[in-house]
């Protein structure tokens, strides 16, 4: 879309003070935390700072909600999540998908008999129509899971669990592209990660190992005693709990590999009688849903990992691998180090991260915890306003700015918008997940784009408000009265004199909306 007239000259200009306030430095420690949480967040300024950094954006209803609660009993609550429906309208649109009705090694298997149905087909025409159709169901089931994702994020009460969610998909990350990890990726989210995102990291990483899709993407249900592949226990220890330069060596991850040897997937039916193997062994297999621990592939002899020995045997020594890398010093500082750099700043205070080193280290990897003690200290109340918004909490936080709990009917144009800013959902291709700093998103040509998606949401937002399907004209006004937000009432009066001159200038409300938008002080949150 090509920016015309007044409207690019003031995109370009918006663009420079956006880039001129990108660069924050790191935050100097504070005094002591804060316990008595209602006392920092007292006005409603605060309160939407607060809520922008702990949800996915302020919205009118929200900061309503947040002052009548006070902070310290919304915070308990988002600490603790009830798992509360989504608003009915949002609810209907995620209980209809494939994904929430059908169970995932059902799902699986019909896809596998569809595969193969396809691959035994004879004629040329007929079989390219029916490879067809199998990546285009892949690419619908995706497609809900990236729907579910949104409709979560915009409106579930629950929302620091949908960032965790979010947090811990991007830290244990796989790809869509693939594989047919696109007709894995919800039940990842809905079963390994989510019920996990507040709990013990512990059980959260043991959930992510058992999963399909983790094992597809990083390769180890071809980890094989004969055919040792160290993908995943590489990954293992470099992204997901130690780190790098955290002391351990090549040799731990080649004795990883082959503790992992055996754990994999498969698509028998669970009363399928197991694979013929040694009666010595035949007491280690374990089939649990698509997951899968074949002795017949694991390699039975002896492994060090980290300086001491494994002494499980059969499935029991990954678990005993788990323990030692999620108990280790070097995890918890690498992942407490990593919630302060989403929820933070890009360099974190040392003594904020010792702290919550401490919460992790004395409370058995209490995620919850660890989170408390972050919210609780001054770093983090310091740095509200600060840390600058990724593409996709940029595009959640001006749609429920907008709209509110108006729920939408088609989340598509919201997916284009954070597919055009370069972060589309489970689209990373590396196990590294997306980058939380700063760097990776605040370019010239990022900023361009994102006054572009400012103009959409501000000037036609109504597209969210019509079904996918349907052709009929767009409701009219197709903006939303954003002017009068008491959210963007309170937040106006703490805007630079840079922005308010801007929105002084907009000619129409539609200009204001996308000014407003497109501001310094909503790149960041």
């Amino acid at each position: 879309m090509q920016l015309s007239g007044r409207l690019w000259v003031l995109s370009v200009a918006m663009a420079g003070m956006l880039l001129a306030g990108c660069t924050i430095g790191t935050l100097r420690s504070g005094p002591e935390p804060l316990t008595a949480l209602n006392r920092v967040a007292e006005d409603p300024a605060t309160q939407l700072r607060w809520l922008d950094r702990v949800t996915w954006g302020a919205s009118a209803s929200s900061q309503a909600e947040l002052a009548r609660t006070g902070l310290a009993a919304w915070m308990g609550r988002q600490l603790s999540p009830r798992m509360q429906p989504l608003p009915p309208a949002a609810q209907a649109q995620v209980d209809a998908m494939t994904i929430s009705r059908t169970p995932l090694p059902e799902l699986a298997r019909a896809l596998e008999a569809q595969r193969k149905a396809a691959e035994a087909l004879t004629d040329d025409e007929q079989k390219k129509a029916a490879r067809q159709a199998y990546q285009q169901e892949l690419n619908r089931l995706a497609r809900e899971a990236q729907q579910r994702f949104v409709l979560r994020a915009l409106y579930s009460p629950d929302q620091l669990q949908e960032q965790m969610t979010w947090f811990w998909m991007n830290h244990f990350n796989v790809n869509i592209r693939k594989d047919a990890i696109r007709a894995l990726v919800g039940d990842y989210e809905e079963s390994a990660i989510r019920p996990h995102a507040l709990g013990r990291f512990r059980d959260l990483l043991g959930a992510t190992l058992r999963h399909p899709a983790m094992l597809r993407y990083l390769d180890n249900a071809q980890n094989s005693a004969n055919r040792i592949n160290e993908n995943y226990a590489r990954e293992l220890m470099e992204l997901h709990t130690m780190g790098v330069g955290s002391g351990y060596s090549q040799a731990d991850v080649q004795e990883l590999a082959r503790v992992l040897t055996g754990v994999g997937m498969s698509l028998q039916p669970a009363d399928a009688p197991p694979p013929k193997m040694r009666p010595e062994v035949q007491a280690d297999h374990v089939r649990q849903g698509l997951f899968e621990f074949n002795p017949n592939r694991h390699d039975y002899g002896a492994k060090t990992l980290l300086g001491q020995p494994i002494k499980a045997r059969g499935l029991a020594e990954a678990d005993e691998a788990l323990d030692r890398l999620a108990s280790s010093p070097a995890t918890a500082r690498f992942i407490s180090r990593k919630l302060a750099m989403y929820f933070v700043a890009d360099d974190p205070p040392f003594s904020l991260v010792d702290r919550m080193v401490a919460t992790f280290s004395r409370s058995d990897g209490n995620i919850a915890a660890v989170l408390r003690t972050m919210f609780e200290s001054a770093e983090f109340a310091a740095s509200l306003g600060r840390k600058f918004r990724d593409p996709v909490h940029y595009v959640m936080a001006g749609v429920r700015l907008a709209y509110d709990d108006r729920v939408v009917q088609n989340v598509d144009p919201l997916l284009g918008w954070i597919n055009r800013m370069g972060e589309p959902l489970y689209g990373h291709e590396t196990p590294d997940g997306y980058s939380l700093g700063e760097a990776a998103w605040a370019s010239a040509g990022q900023m361009n784009t994102r006054f572009e998606i400012a103009r959409a949401i501000g000037s036609n937002g109504a597209v969210l408000f019509r079904a996918a399907d349907n052709k009929a004209p767009l409701e009219r006004p197709a903006y939303p009265p954003l002017a009068e937000s008491p959210a963007v009432r309170i937040m106006q009066a703490g805007l630079a004199a840079e922005t308010r001159t801007a929105l002084a200038q907009a000619k129409t409300p539609q200009e204001w909306n996308t000014y407003l938008l497109a501001s310094p002080e909503l790149m960041r949150r």
